[in-house]
């Protein structure tokens, strides 16, 4: 018996070490996902890079982004919940792991160039825009100036390029396109109670202040 329950133990031992080793593996390291980031420099390092498909629009500054957001969009992309094809393949290719690793590393990418964000807005928004974010309640999630979301999983907007966000957004409210659209129920519920018009003021707006979000040039490309 006593044979018997030495042996449990130590099978329950070396579970519980696999699991412990599982997880250290699917831990944030950002040393190891700089070098995971040489897929992505080639769009995300250049400033100002243009994508010219599907849609024509800036490629998102994501040096600074919250790296639980960037988990969150990789794996939608690799689920096909947000639709965009090279996304999707370069999604499919990692792992828990890989994803985890690039959030570290983008999450921390420049930030010693990332100065203290006011906690005030460097420019009200309009009358109109004060508006639409309060129907939108986009604060309440995005948080403070846009830039300090509630939680790690929502993105930092301010600063981010406008003509990148209108796409995002139009995205939300997209259905029946093989090649674009974005399936989050809370974001497609919100972005259908507005005209395209407004989502563009809105992403104007946003765009417009100051934010932690960068691009941080890759050596290669500068």
């Amino acid at each position: 018996m006593i044979k018997a329950l030495s042996l449990l133990l130590a099978s329950l031992v070396g579970v519980a070490g696999s699991n412990f080793v599982a997880t250290a593996a699917q831990a944030q390291d950002a040393k190891a996902g700089q070098t995971k980031a040489a897929m992505c420099i080639g769009c995300h390092g250049i400033p100002a890079y243009q994508a010219s498909f599907p849609l024509v629009h800036k490629v998102p500054m994501i040096s600074g982004q919250n790296a639980k957001f960037i988990v969150a969009s990789l794996n939608a992309y690799k689920k096909g919940e947000r639709k965009h094809p090279t996304m999707r393949a370069i999604a499919a290719s990692l792992t828990e792991a890989d994803m985890a690793d690039l959030g570290a590393f983008y999450e921390g990418h420049g930030a010693s160039s990332i100065k203290t964000v006011a906690e005030t807005p460097a420019k009200a928004p309009s009358a109109e825009v004060a508006a639409l974010l309060a129907k939108g309640a986009c604060a309440s999630c995005h948080g403070a100036n846009f830039n300090k979301p509630i939680d790690g999983a929502y993105p930092k907007l301010a600063g981010q390029h406008a003509d990148y966000l209108y796409v995002a957004l139009k995205a939300y409210g997209t259905e029946g396109n093989a090649q674009v659209g974005r399936a989050n129920a809370i974001m497609s519920g919100q972005v259908k109670q507005f005209k395209n018009s407004e989502l563009k003021a809105i992403a104007d707006y946003l765009g417009s202040l100051p934010g932690d979000v960068r691009t941080v040039p890759d050596t290669r490309f500068r």
